[in-house]
C-alpha cells in the first residue's frame, strides 16, 4: 500500500475526517537518519502528525511541529505542506529503549516538555502555539492542542507498529474534527466507536486502506470524499539554500573556515544530504558579504 492521505466530510453531521498511511514515509526517514527502533517509531508518530496537520492547510501554506521533551529523544521536528510533502528528524536517532518498542516505550522516550505548532499561512506573521507535553503521546497532545489552542473538538489517533525484527511494519493515523455548528456530543460518540475498532496500525497492516478506515469510523453518516493525496518524504534543501546559510555565519566565521585546508561539508538536518563547498566556492560566499 502506497502512502496516501484521504479526506472526507460528513456535511449533515458537521464532521470532517482525514486518514493516512505513512509506512514508506516512516521507513524512508528512519533510513536517512539510521534511526534505532524507538527513534524510528517516534519519527513515524511525528511524520504522521505532520501529514494530518498539512492536510488542513491551503496551497502554499506550511506547518512545523516541534516536540521537545525530557526523554532520551530530546527533540522531534517535522515540517509538512498541503501537497503531502513531509520531512522530519529526531535529535537522537541512535536512542536505545530499555523496553520493547511499543506506544509506551515511545512515550517514555519522548517524556514531558513542550509541543510547538508553527504555521506559515502566507500572512505577515507566523501563527505559533505552544502547549505542555504531558504524556509523551503525540496524538493525545495534538487533541489537547486542537481543543484548547484552536478550540476545535477533535479526535486524533496515531500509530506505529514494529515487527519481530524491530523494523516498522505499519504506520498511519486519522483525525476527526467537528465543523462549525456541529454537535460536540458527536465527538464522544465517535470515541466510543473508536474503542470498538482494532488499532489503526492493525487495520493498515491487514491491508485496509485509509478510505475504508474513514468509512468505518464515520459509520452510517452520509459522507463526501474529497480526494486523496500521495505522501512522500520531501526535503527542499539545495546547494543555493545551504550557501545562504553559510552566508549568514558572517565574515569572521567564514574566515575561520577558510583558514583550514580542504573543503567544508554541510549536512541537511532533515534529510542528511551532504553539501560540499571547496575553497573557491567558500571564498565566493565570503566575497559576497563584503
Amino acid at each position: 500500500m502506497s502512502d496516501i492521505l484521504v479526506r472526507a466530510i460528513a456535511k449533515d453531521a458537521g464532521l470532517r475526517g482525514i486518514a493516512c498511511a505513512t509506512l514508506d514515509l516512516t521507513r524512508e526517514a528512519a533510513r536517512r537518519h539510521a534511526a534505532y527502533p524507538v527513534s524510528a517509531a517516534a519519527l513515524g508518530y511525528g511524520l504522521t502528525a505532520g501529514a494530518l496537520l498539512g492536510a488542513l492547510l491551503k496551497v502554499q501554506e506550511r506547518v512545523a511541529l516541534k516536540v521537545e521533551g525530557n526523554g532520551r529523544l530530546r527533540k522531534i521536528v517535522v515540517e509538512a505542506d498541503a501537497y503531502g510533502r513531509v520531512r522530519g528528524y529526531v535529535a537522537v536517532p541512535d536512542a536505545v529503549s530499555p523496553q520493547p518498542v511499543d506506544r509506551a516505550a515511545v512515550s517514555e522516550a519522548v517524556g514531558h516538555g513542550m509541543l510547538t505548532v508553527v504555521k506559515d499561512l502566507r500572512l505577515k506573521d507566523l501563527y505559533r502555539s505552544v502547549v505542555a507535553l504531558e504524556s509523551g503521546e503525540l496524538d493525545r497532545e495534538l487533541m489537547y492542542y486542537f481543543n484548547t489552542s484552536e478550540q476545535i473538538p477533535s479526535t486524533v489517533a496515531l500509530g506505529v507498529e514494529l515487527g519481530r525484527e524491530a523494523q516498522v511494519v505499519a504506520a498511519g493515523g486519522f483525525l476527526l474534527q467537528l465543523l462549525p455548528g456541529g454537535d460536540p456530543a458527536l465527538v464522544d460518540r465517535l470515541e466510543r466507536r473508536l474503542a470498538e475498532l482494532p488499532p489503526t496500525t492493525t487495520l493498515l497492516r491487514q491491508g485496509v486502506a485509509p478510505a475504508i478506515i474513514l468509512e468505518r469510523l464515520l459509520g452510517e453518516m452520509p459522507t463526501i470524499h474529497l480526494g486523496r493525496i500521495p505522501l512522500s518524504f520531501t526535503c527542499g534543501c539545495s546547494p543555493e539554500q545551504v550557501a545562504g546559510v553559510l552566508r549568514l555565519l558572517g565574515g569572521t566565521e567564514l574566515d575561520h573556515l577558510l583558514a583550514d585546508p580542504g573543503e567544508v561539508t554541510v549536512t541537511c538536518e532533515f534529510c542528511k544530504e551532504p553539501y560540499h563547498f571547496d575553497r573557491t566556492e567558500l571564498q565566493a560566499i565570503r566575497d559576497g558579504i563584503r
